[in-house]
C-alpha cells in the first residue's frame, strides 16, 4: 500500500515528500500492513486503483475515504478491520490517488455507476460498503442506485446523506479550493474540520493539503438523497455519527437517518470530530464487528 506522502493522480503533479515525526494527535500513522493484491479495474468512467487486504475472510469490506483524500487514510483503522473481514480500499475516482478518471462524471447515476462497476469486477458476490465523509455519500448513493452486490453499508460521519453541510464548511472549503491558496489555509482547514488538532506534519493530514493543492476535481457536487428513497432502502446499515463534527449538526443528521432508515443501526460518538476514524479506530471496529455479526 501507498505511504502516507501522497499519492499521484493523472491529472496532478508528484508533489514532493515530506517526513515528520509521530505527533501527539488521533491522526498519525501506524505501521500499516501491505496490500496482498493492487488491482487497475477499468470502468467506463476510467480506471479505478484497488487495493487488497487478506483478513479473515467472509463477505469483505470495501472501505471509501473522503473527499481529496485516498487509500492511506485508512491507515489507523486497518489492522482491526483486518481481524474481521478482507478488506478492499478504492481511491475515488475524481479525487486525488491513483485513479485515473477518463470521463466526465456529472450525475449520481454517474458517482453510482462507475463504483458499481467495481464492485462487478471483484470475485465476491455480496460485499460490504464502508464510507469516511464524503466516501459515506458515495457508499449510500451506491445503495440507492445499484445494491445489487452491496451487503451492508457502514457509514462513518458521511456528510450530504442526511444532513447539509455547515454553514462552516461551506464557507471555509471555498478558498482552500484554489490553487493559489497558501499551504498555511489548507492545513488551517484540515485542523479546523479535525476540532482544531493540530496537523503539521501528520501525514494524512499532509496528504489530503497536497490533495486540495495540486488536484483539480472535475467531477459533479453530491445532492442528498430523498427522504423516500433513504425510507426504501432494505441494505442493512449501520450509521457512525461524530457528535462534534463541524462538517453538519450531527445531532440532526442521527435524527433524520434513525427517522427515515428502516434497517439501520444509528450511533454518535459524543466526542468525535470528523476525524473520527483516526480518534477512535478500536472503538470503530467492535462496532463494525457487531453489525457484521448480526447479518
Amino acid at each position: 500500500m501507498p505511504s502516507a506522502t501522497r499519492p499521484r493522480s493523472a491529472t496532478s503533479p508528484r508533489p514532493k515528500p515530506r517526513t515528520g515525526s509521530s505527533p501527539p494527535t488521533a491522526l498519525r500513522r501506524p505501521t500499516c500492513p501491505p496490500p496482498d493484491r493492487t488491482l487497475d479495474i477499468r470502468t467506463g468512467y476510467g480506471i479505478v486503483r484497488v487495493y487488497h487486504f487478506a483478513g479473515a475472510g467472509g463477505d469483505p469490506l470495501l472501505l471509501l475515504p473522503g473527499r481529496a483524500s485516498a487509500s492511506p487514510v485508512w491507515a489507523d483503522n486497518l489492522p482491526s478491520l483486518l481481524r474481521l473481514r478482507d478488506v478492499y480500499t478504492v481511491d475515488l475516482l475524481g479525487e486525488p490517488g491513483l485513479s485515473i478518471q477518463q470521463r466526465p462524471i456529472r450525475t449520481d447515476d454517474d458517482h453510482a455507476q462507475w463504483l458499481h462497476e467495481v464492485l462487478q469486477a471483484l470475485p465476491e458476490p455480496r460485499i460490504h460498503l464502508f464510507g469516511l465523509s464524503f466516501g459515506g455519500w458515495t457508499a449510500m448513493n451506491l445503495a440507492l442506485h445499484r445494491p445489487e452486490k452491496v451487503a451492508g453499508l457502514i457509514l462513518l460521519d458521511p456528510i450530504l446523506t442526511f444532513a447539509n453541510l455547515s454553514a462552516g464548511a461551506v464557507l471555509r472549503s471555498i478558498p482552500v479550493s484554489v490553487r493559489w491558496a497558501p499551504e498555511s489555509w489548507r492545513e488551517d482547514f484540515a485542523s479546523w474540520t479535525a476540532n482544531d488538532a493540530p496537523v503539521a506534519d501528520v501525514p494524512v493530514a499532509d496528504m489530503i493539503e497536497q490533495g486540495l493543492q495540486a488536484y483539480t476535481m472535475k467531477l459533479s457536487a453530491p445532492t442528498r438523497p430523498d427522504p423516500d428513497r433513504l425510507a426504501g432502502l432494505r441494505v442493512p446499515t449501520l450509521v457512525l455519527m461524530a457528535g462534534r463534527s463541524r462538517m453538519h449538526d450531527a445531532d440532526a443528521a442521527a435524527a433524520h437517518a434513525t427517522r427515515t432508515l428502516t434497517a439501520a443501526t444509528v450511533k454518535t460518538y459524543p466526542q468525535a470530530s470528523h476525524a473520527i476514524n483516526g480518534e477512535y479506530p478500536a472503538e470503530i471496529a467492535a462496532d463494525v464487528a457487531t453489525f457484521l455479526q448480526a447479518r
